[in-house]
């Protein structure tokens, strides 16, 4: 099994795959700084489109997935709060290089759930 992290956002608003999400990842350094390490937007099927890092890149560590909610919803019509209730959801997850990690994103305007999928 090669190691690599992949992910998918659920729009639980219109339920259906949320097409055009904005993601980033980043890695903390010993240092505590945060880098970003790749980035992208979901597809069609909401999913990220393939690994956002795979093999001896991944190592372990803690990491950082940031998706844009409030522009994703925005353009999708719906009406948000000044400002929005969620604008960009940020999750934090602890990595172990060789694993493989799948984190979706379940998400509205104003509420969101993840977990360890397969």
């Amino acid at each position: 099994m090669t190691a690599k992290l992949t992910t998918h956002v659920l729009d639980t608003y219109h339920g259906k795959p949320a097409s055009g999400v904005c993601w980033t990842l980043e890695l903390k350094s010993p240092a505590g700084e945060w880098s970003q390490i790749s980035a992208g937007s979901t597809n069609e099927d909401g999913r990220a489109g393939g690994s956002l890092i795979s093999s001896e890149a991944l190592i372990t560590g803690s990491y950082r997935l940031r998706f844009d909610v409030a522009k994703y919803f925005s353009s999708h019509g719906v009406q948000l709060s000044e400002p929005p209730f969620l604008g960009e959801v940020v999750l934090e997850v602890n990595l172990v290089a060789g694993e493989s990690y799948h984190v979706p994103l379940l998400c509205s305007p104003w509420s969101y759930s993840t977990y360890r999928g397969s």
